[in-house]
């Protein structure tokens, strides 16, 4: 190989995306109207992730960034600030510029298909009906990717669903919410360290 090449690579030769990287979406709309609500739990595992690891959010393009490490890994958070029905936006832009690959991306989202206090891992799937996750979809070009949902189950009368996702949590919800959050952490944590087979056969059976 020539000097020239050397220089050329060194220079210019795209960097490859780094296995022992993660980018966790925690899914949500920005804003104190929506904190606290159905809708944004997925603001709050990333929040708690960053709280344990004593990381803090910065206000970048596209959403709000932390970092930590783990086990040897690293786990870039992210919270969308495109608002929930553009979150695919922000992820497809973090995905590439952190270089991190696909299988590598977990996003955690509410979810109405499944009972309050449950919290499911998948490898991949539709979008359900969740805007978020349909965006996501549109964005990435399939639903080829993990996403931890948690359910917040559907006590809501016909039409209502906005409402009921978007608003806060009753007295009894909130008393189950410390274990949901540690499950839904643990899981994360898993995800990167064990990968999403292992996560999925020793947490979705809970």
């Amino acid at each position: 190989m020539s000097i020239f090449s050397k220089l050329y690579d060194y220079f210019f030769k795209e960097e490859e995306p780094d296995p022992m990287k993660y980018l966790i979406a925690g899914l949500g709309n920005m804003g104190a109207d929506y904190d606290g609500t159905r809708h944004n739990i997925g603001f709050d595992i990333v929040d708690l992730l960053a709280r344990e690891f004593e990381v803090k959010f910065e206000h970048e393009k596209l959403g709000d960034i932390a970092e930590f490490k783990h086990k040897g890994r690293t786990f870039v958070l992210l919270k969308p600030s495109t608002f929930m029905n553009l979150s695919g936006k922000a992820i497809r832009y973090w995905l590439e510029k952190k270089k991190i690959q696909r299988q590598n991306l977990l996003v955690i989202l509410d979810d109405l298909n499944i009972d309050f206090g449950k919290v499911r891992l998948r490898a991949k799937g539709s979008d359900g009906g969740h805007n978020g996750l349909k965006n996501i979809n549109q964005m990435l070009g399939g639903g080829n990717y993990a996403r931890l949902r948690i359910g917040v189950g559907s006590n809501f009368s016909k039409g209502r669903q906005v409402d009921f996702v978007l608003g806060q949590w009753t007295k009894e919800e909130g008393e189950q919410l410390p274990d949901i959050y540690k499950q839904s952490k643990d899981m994360v944590k898993a995800f990167g360290t064990i990968g999403i087979q292992r996560t999925m056969n020793q947490f979705n059976k809970k």
